[in-house]
């Protein structure tokens, strides 16, 4: 299945794009994605913990299987003024 990843903040400077598109397994969920991608971006794997997903523009949680065609936002705490 494909879906598409909109990055925002860290991610995006991780991987210098605003968003990607990934083939992936049935049954891959937002967490399993995060990993993934602080796989390749080993900087990211520091917001496991506190980073919000958006899944067709319904926060979801990290448990959260994705479907073909769905739209994942990952979302890190951000901080400035």
């Amino acid at each position: 299945m494909k879906i598409e990843i909109k990055l925002f903040a860290s991610y995006r400077e991780a991987f210098e794009r605003d968003e990607l598109v990934l083939e992936l397994p049935e049954g891959t969920t937002c967490a399993q994605i995060q990993r993934h991608l602080a796989g390749e971006r080993p900087q990211l794997a520091r917001w496991e913990a506190v980073v919000r997903y958006g899944l067709n523009r319904q926060f979801v949680a990290p448990d959260t299987p994705v479907a073909d065609g769905d739209e994942l936002v990952l979302i890190p705490p951000v901080s400035g003024g």
